[in-house]
């Protein structure tokens, strides 16, 4: 199989990855651009370069395509471009004519702009180190009792107003991305709902799009690997396990729906069919949460683990106990084991949806793979673990700025359970703590 993919920037998690999951089924052959065409969080992607990419990419099968990439240079950027609706309409429709062109199944992704719960503004405009926490609240108040003048505005007005028109020329491009899958143009089109609540501005251009007809997902790193899995061809069959049953109604942070359906959401759009376990092909455990989902790096803890969870064939575990980061108290359970040979991956990264998706997709290619490679498997679960529970769990919350880490100790406790030691290198790709690179450079020999 083809695969044509413009990823939304050049994160580990939305350009690597893409790369570590393609390479368990040898014979998905993956198009995807330099990493240098893409944005970072500061530079806009190189829209020229990637329209001169994309016309010369062969035939493909399907192409996965961050439509923010294209229009603003990335989701960042999609906060943060100055342009107007015009520009940005006449970008798209070229993108439009390259497509109708490609013949391929296409699979795109736009966003409906997010509004953070905070006032740091290294993803948003300037304005935000002030106004971000008032602009939340105004967006959230404002939805929730239905009128403006129901409460107290602390914003500028210059302030709202480029903020609205921003958020007002974003929506107009989903909606003509709209048209456009109503003219037949997309096999699948999804507005991605990033860092939700329960009210918004956001949430509301969520339900306009719906009534238009539109489908929207909560989540948005990780709806391209979601869609990557809905493009493999073949069937597989899961049965769905909470380790906190009686909780998975709770809504996880940065979400505006309860776990379960961020569960089958991600399921649904993963072409993946919930079957009761005699008939399923494996078994997805949730790692779920109780009253509430923690954050480490936030310093809000919540109830780790404490059942008795045994590590067998034929599963793969979804850790959302806490957003961004592991469930020190779960891995400890097998992490000192051998890794099964049907095991179909872990992932606990970031928020649920992004937890959900990457290893929904992950599962999918190893089982439906018509060249399996074991080592690219290995390679991906070190890299998760490392990330997810090492990194993210522990030794970042030992950090106060990028520097240079020793992780031998939780290298050796994850060969021991993948089977393969690797030589490893550790960066900071956004010079920021929040993401980490785990770079594998070569196998060592055992």
């Amino acid at each position: 199989m083809k695969i044509c993919v413009i990823p939304i920037d050049n994160r580990p998690v939305c350009y690597n990855l893409f790369k570590d999951i393609a390479e368990i089924d040898e014979s998905i052959e993956l198009f995807i651009p330099e990493r240098s065409l893409l944005g970072d969080l500061t530079k806009s992607a190189d829209i020229k370069g990637l329209f001169k990419w994309l016309k010369q990419v062969p035939q493909v099968d399907a192409m996965i395509l961050s439509l923010d990439t294209i229009a603003y240079g990335g989701l960042i950027p999609s906060r943060r471009c100055p342009e107007t609706f015009d520009e940005i309409k006449a970008r798209v429709e070229e993108l439009k004519e390259i497509l109708k062109e490609k013949h391929s199944q296409i699979y795109a992704f736009s966003s409906i702009m997010r509004i953070s719960n905070n006032n740091i503004n290294q993803e948003e405009k300037e304005y935000w180190n002030k106004y971000g926490k008032k602009i939340f609240d105004y967006s959230y108040q404002t939805h929730k009792l239905g009128c403006e003048s129901c409460i107290e505005r602390l914003i500028p007005d210059d302030i709202i107003d480029d903020y609205l028109n921003t958020r007002k020329r974003n929506f107009e491009i989903n909606k003509l991305y709209l048209e456009w899958q109503k003219e037949g143009l997309f096999n699948t089109l999804v507005f991605s709902k990033d860092d939700c609540a329960e009210y918004g501005f956001n949430v509301q251009e969520a339900q306009a799009l719906e009534k238009l007809g539109g489908f929207t997902k909560t989540g948005a790193d990780e709806i391209p690997l979601t869609l990557f899995a809905r493009a493999i061809q073949g069937e597989m069959k899961v049965s769905v396990e909470f380790t906190e049953p009686e909780c998975k109604n709770l809504i996880s942070n940065y979400e505006d729906v309860s776990i379960e359906k961020s569960v089958m959401g991600q399921l649904s759009l993963a072409d993946i069919e919930v079957v009761e376990p005699a008939m399923a092909d494996l078994k997805l455990i949730v790692n779920n949460f109780k009253e509430y989902q923690g954050e480490i790096v936030m310093k809000r803890p919540t109830e780790p683990y404490s059942g008795n969870f045994k590590l067998e064939n034929n599963v793969m575990i979804a850790d959302v106990r806490n957003a961004n980061g592991a469930d020190n108290a779960f891995v400890e359970h097998f992490i000192n084991l051998k890794m099964p040979e049907n095991f179909y991956g872990y992932s606990a990264w970031n928020t649920s949806a992004n937890t959900l998706g990457s290893l929904l997709c992950a599962g999918k290619v190893k089982f439906l793979a018509k060249k399996y490679n074991h080592k690219a498997f290995q390679k991906l679960e070190t890299i998760r673990l490392l990330d997810d529970w090492a990194y993210q769990a522990n030794v970042r919350q030992t950090l106060t700025e990028p520097c240079e880490i020793d992780m031998s100790e939780y290298e050796n406790k994850v060969a021991n359970f993948t089977g393969a030691k690797f030589d490893i290198e550790y960066s900071y790709p956004w010079n920021r703590l929040f993401e980490i690179e785990v770079g594998i450079k070569w196998v060592l020999l055992q």
